[in-house]
């Protein structure tokens, strides 16, 4: 079958790779749909996260069952499913506490020795855990598709940050990051009841996104000026919750300065230079709670899948751009020099 690997920084490859198969009784083979490249991808791709030469990669995905193993129940050939970015058992200690993403036998897509999502199938282990059964009939709606694409991680990440936020009925909230993840913390921010939500962008395409999912107000500057552009909107006291969806020392530093003191900021942007743009001191005299990770979105899929199903969200405005297999590269070099949001991947 056909794969995308990553041989060196900048270095993103189609190539001919050994066909996903069935290793172990609990895993599936997934024929791939959809998948899409995912801002942590550029990490790797920028040679900031290490790789081996070779090493696949994506792990956002969606598609047909194509094969179960003899101790798969939940699952047959034929489902049309959608993959959370890491796969777990579903039965350990972590994960019926719902945090997947600490499951003992899971992992992610991607990892060295496993299938990554880019590619025209994949092996899912602990596939009963891992995978969740879509509607046969969206198979025939790329729309929808589409949509549901977002549950793999984005959209899931999103709400993440929302509920490490605080976000309640009624609430003020600002979002720190124009990216896919940022602009889904404003539609699950709008989701979970936020009255105001303020996103900082400067790019108008993202922008129009984010006031389409949501957001009452745009703020266009960034760092000091930005700080200030929030707190004149909110009456110089900064907002209840605020999402952080970047990673970097800048973004969680106009993250904590926009908080109201007794605030919480949900952080969910892959950490790159974030620890240091905090400072306890201030925290601890505000009252500001921080709370986030990695999404377990494995989780959230069902509640979030029903809203999708009947169109109370539609996060596919998220990708604005769809490329075959062989245009992967392509992708990642428009994603990486921002002329792409978030690239669908159509295999």
């Amino acid at each position: 079958m056909r794969a995308t690997v990553i041989h060196a920084p900048h270095d993103i490859r189609v190539e001919e790779v050994p066909d996903a198969a069935i290793q172990r009784p609990e895993d599936a083979v997934v024929r791939v749909l959809r998948a899409c490249i995912c801002g942590s991808d550029l990490w790797a791709y920028r040679g900031e996260a290490a790789r081996q030469p070779g090493q696949r990669i994506g792990h956002e995905f969606l598609g047909v069952v194509e094969e179960t193993g003899s101790a798969v129940s939940g699952l047959r050939a034929g489902d049309l499913v959608v993959a959370p970015f890491m796969w777990s058992d579903g039965t350990c200690e972590y994960c019926s506490e719902g945090l997947f993403t600490s499951c003992e036998h899971g992992g992610f897509w991607g990892s060295v020795g496993h299938d990554g999502g880019q590619g025209e199938a994949v092996r899912v282990p602990h596939a009963d855990g891992t995978l969740v059964k879509l509607p046969a009939e969206a198979v025939s709606d790329d729309h929808l598709l589409t949509g549901l694409l977002a549950l793999s991680d984005v959209m899931g990440t999103g709400h993440h940050a929302a509920l490490g936020a605080g976000v309640r009925e009624g609430s003020t909230v600002a979002v720190v990051g124009d990216g896919a993840v940022g602009l889904c913390g404003v539609l699950a921010a709008k989701r979970l009841g936020a009255e105001r939500i303020i996103a900082l962008g400067r790019h108008t395409v993202r922008t129009d996104i984010a006031k389409l999912f949501g957001a009452t107000d745009v703020v266009a500057e960034r760092g000091e000026a930005a700080e200030a552009a929030v707190r004149e909107l909110l009456g110089g006291r900064g907002a209840h919750a605020v999402i952080e969806a970047v990673g970097t020392e800048q973004s969680m530093r106009t993250a904590v300065n926009i908080t109201r003191d007794g605030g919480a900021i949900g952080y969910v942007g892959v950490p790159h230079g974030s620890g240091t743009g905090l400072d306890l001191g201030v925290m601890f005299d505000r009252n500001i709670t921080l709370r986030g990770g990695v999404a377990p979105v494995r989780a959230y899929i069902p509640e979030l899948l029903e809203d999708v199903l009947s169109s109370a969200i539609d996060p596919a405005p998220v990708f604005d751009r769809a490329v075959s297999l062989d245009e992967v590269p392509d992708g990642y070099r428009a994603m990486d020099d921002r002329s792409a949001l978030k690239v669908m991947i159509k295999p």
